[in-house]
């Protein structure tokens, strides 16, 4: 059974960090162990709480938060880094992707930019913890690398068959559909809903499709999936 990730919230405003960490309890598999509002005090939560992921602002009255992710590294702690910051400029972002960081998502955040981001690292930890070996597929997924496959290489990923997936693409482009859920999708190509969503969050993947909750009136939010 894969353990709960835990997350390690740093940002300097209480009001962006408990939202952050409200953001996290929507999403299953996930787990808040920490809020720290100054660099000096996650310093020492990372250390103590070894979190797997730490979402992490850039600016902070003391300092930048460059300084917490490069004293991670240079103490070769087993932890990821999100950034979630205004910052910007591409030196920013350059630095970022020197340091290792696994995602950079500038401000303010969206729930759903938010949750895409766990979701892909949600799956990045599976595999880790799984112990199995990586094929070039995984690897560019992991990168962050969006190659469409070509069906007829013979080099589709794991549990993607090409008919299957021509099926799910033929829905969205004879349709006058806006967008569908999984279950409407199992459905229409006569799969089961957790088929139907695999398929739907490759595409999500590839560039082909873009996902967005729906609150609905009660309930959880409904995950709906459109052509971009």
């Amino acid at each position: 059974m894969i353990p709960e990730i835990r997350i390690l919230i740093v940002d300097d405003d209480l009001r962006i960090a408990n939202l952050h960490q409200r953001f996290v309890e929507k999403l299953e598999h996930f787990e808040t162990v920490g809020i720290a509002n100054r660099i000096v005090d996650a310093m020492e939560m990372v250390e103590i709480l070894q979190p797997d992921v730490v979402l992490l602002d850039l600016f902070f009255p003391e300092g930048n938060g460059m300084e917490l992710l490069f004293h991670i590294r240079s103490r070769k702690q087993p932890c990821d880094i999100i950034l979630i910051t205004a910052a910007r400029e591409i030196a920013s972002l350059q630095e970022a992707l020197r340091g290792g960081v696994f995602d950079y998502i500038i401000k303010p955040v969206s729930f759903p930019r938010f949750q895409e981001s766990l979701l892909n690292y949600h799956t990045y930890f599976q595999h880790l913890q799984s112990g199995n070996l990586l094929d070039q597929q995984d690897v560019d997924r992991f990168l962050h690398i969006q190659h469409t496959p070509d069906p007829s290489s013979g080099t589709m990923p794991k549990g993607i068959d090409p008919l299957t997936l021509s099926k799910v693409r033929k829905v969205f482009d004879d349709s006058a559909l806006t967008d569908i859920n999984a279950e409407e999708m199992g459905r229409a190509i006569g799969t089961s809903r957790s088929t139907a969503r695999r398929y739907l969050e490759f595409l999500v993947a590839e560039g082909f499709l873009k996902a967005d909750l729906i609150y609905g009136a009660v309930g959880r939010p409904e995950r709906r999936y459109l052509r971009r």
